[in-house]
């Protein structure tokens, strides 16, 4: 009976909470044996509570916090699909940072997990925005943990941005959940096809400011540059923790919240286009796949945005997969940076004499994110692209995501393998990654083969299941689509050997490319200083005067208390006599006239 009754409550919560506890036995672990456990175990156990019992979307845990219904776990489909991705990332993490001995790492990543968990089995508005702020807490913490001024500078920028887009979110869902009368999520909306999804009016104050926070988390235009500052500035295993949860926790969040909102279709298009170009000119490979974090995110934007049971199939199933190949592709940097402390593609090439297997990996994760057929990105990114294509009037976005999709391959698909391992000799050669990164590479490689070449049992797990096991039968692998995205891939890669063959490709070389950030990284600086410059003059004009009246005073100080001043001066004694008698004589006139 115990144990039925330990059993029923473990499955009643959220499974966020396993992954914290685990977090706390790393920080706590002291031998390298229950350290890994607690990496590896805390996820698997997370990923047993989510399965069983099976997702029904019924609230199963309720609480009342200050006369507020609170519901710390409420699974459903989407939520389901979306924490399958953050396990999978955790597990993946964990077994490539057991090389490492950084307890702070360990114990923040994890953390990072559990919160980035929780945030999508949350049942209500008060419980998401705490599990979004310990996440911003746990983020923050792996990017100091560099220790360098660099990192220092870029986790305070980095801090300072995602705290400003919590503050968003926690007052728009305030002001939201006042106006409605309550906090619960099922409360907010109603059912869309079987899913509590689309329920904020962005319309409103609270739902705008839901929409600003949300989307500073997912990278929109002109709040994308923490993605590209914090990335490259990470420890090698710092930024494989990092890019699987806060933007695609936001893309959750938007999924839940504004699916179907229109303007998030150009909004995503938007963000699929721009860092193409951005990702082109920039030296650092950590950084480019940055930019091509925000351009695989402004698929699924798009794609919520479009509010289909196809394209939000789609956008969850694009989720997963860029989990998967995005987190391979930090993991074959990061075992370059651990071998050379670079990941500068100026410092880089000809790798792959003596790091084989992560060369092979990079290429894996590669091809995947350039949705070549029969690999994980093809499987989700074909549905986004097929319900733009079939939507009407959505031509101009189709022609954007086609475009979006051939530069991804040049920014990502082609750069980065190619500097890295491919490019001119740096003569450098370091020898092959740890055991534990190459096995979490080829988990993560041989999951980006299994969903691609049998992607049944993924459709199956898809908010809307009955039209993801329809496609899965008549279009993923009919060939007009096999036969669109070969072409182009093949135009793609011409373009690039084109460009490189001719010395037309940007040259790589040392240095920053800002876009957005020049904003607080030189014009805000400049505009301070522009701004101070008058108060600086008044303030140096104040102290002068001051410092001159000071000057003054000590002079007629020395002067007067001086050896042969006014007070060290002999006064006669008939002098002092005289004065003594004035003095009385004061005092008695006073004492006979008050």
């Amino acid at each position: 009976m115990t144990v039925d009754r330990l059993v029923d409550f473990a499955v009643t919560m959220n499974p966020g909470f396993f992954l914290i506890i685990a977090a706390l036995l790393v920080a706590v672990a002291k031998d390298a044996f229950t350290r890994a456990v607690a990496l590896i175990g805390g996820p698997i156990v997370a990923l047993l509570v989510m399965l069983y019992p099976p997702v029904s979307g019924a609230e199963v845990s309720r609480e009342v916090f200050m006369g507020l219904g609170l519901s710390l776990y409420r699974p459903d489909s989407l939520s389901l699909i979306f924490g399958l991705g953050f396990v999978i990332a955790s597990v993946l993490g964990g077994i490539y940072s057991l090389h490492r001995r950084d307890r702070l790492q360990d114990a923040a990543g994890l953390v990072y997990a559990g919160a980035a968990l929780g945030v999508v089995f949350a049942g209500d508005l008060i419980t998401l925005v705490m599990f979004v702020e310990l996440a911003t807490v746990a983020s923050a913490l792996l990017v100091f943990a560099t220790r360098t001024g660099p990192a220092y500078r870029a986790g305070m920028r980095f801090l300072t941005i995602q705290i400003i887009a919590g503050l968003m979110l926690m007052a728009g869902a305030a002001i939201y959940g006042v106006q409605a009368g309550t906090y619960l999520i099922t409360g907010l909306g109603e059912l869309w096809n079987g899913l509590v999804i689309g329920i904020i009016d962005p319309s409103t104050f609270g739902g705008m400011l839901i929409l600003i926070g949300v989307g500073i988390k997912a990278g929109f235009p002109l709040m994308h540059n923490w993605l590209t500052d914090a990335y490259p500035n990470t420890t090698e295993t710092g930024a494989v923790v990092l890019s699987p949860y806060t933007t695609t926790m936001a893309v959750y969040l938007l999924a839940r919240f504004f699916a179907g909102y229109d303007p998030l279709i150009w909004i995503g298009a938007a963000m699929t286009v721009y860092p193409v170009f951005f990702a082109v000119m920039e030296n650092d490979l950590k950084k480019v796949l940055a930019y091509s974090t925000n351009n695989q995110i402004g698929l699924m934007v798009c794609a919520i945005g479009l509010g289909s049971t196809l394209s939000i199939n789609g956008a969850a199933a694009h989720a997963v997969s860029h989990i998967v190949f995005k987190t391979l592709l930090f993991m074959t940097l990061g075992a370059v940076q651990l071998r050379l402390g670079t990941t500068k593609a100026s410092e880089l090439g000809g790798l792959h004499r003596t790091m084989p297997w992560t060369a092979l990996a990079c290429l894996a994760g590669s091809a995947s994110m350039a949705a070549l057929p029969f690999l994980a990105g093809y499987t989700s990114k074909t549905m986004i692209t097929t319900a733009a294509e079939s939507g009407p009037g959505l031509l101009a976005i189709w022609m954007l995501l086609l475009f979006a999709s051939a530069g991804g391959l040049m920014m990502s698909g082609i750069k980065v393998p190619f500097m890295t391992f491919f490019a001119q000799d740096s003569g450098k050669r370091p020898i092959e990654a740890p055991f534990n990164m190459l096995l979490a590479m080829g988990v993560a490689s041989g999951l980006c083969l299994i969903i691609g070449l049998y992607p049944g049992w993924f459709y199956a797990l898809l908010p809307f299941r009955d039209q993801a096991q329809e496609f899965l039968v008549q279009d993923l692998f009919s060939m007009s689509h096999v036969l669109q995205q070969l072409q182009l891939l093949v135009f793609a890669g011409l373009a690039f050997m084109v460009l490189w063959w001719f010395r037309l490709y940007p040259k790589e070389q040392p240095g920053v490319i800002l876009d957005v950030e020049w904003l607080w990284r030189k014009a805000g600086p400049m505009a301070g200083r522009a701004m101070t410059g008058p108060l600086r003059r008044a303030g140096r004009i104040v102290s002068g005067l001051i410092s001159a009246a000071t000057g003054g005073i000590q002079t007629a100080s020395r002067q007067v208390f001086a050896a042969d001043g006014v007070v060290s001066r002999k006064v006669p004694l008939s002098a002092t006599a005289i004065w003594a008698v004035c003095i009385l004589g004061l005092v008695l006139l006073i004492s006979l006239f008050r």
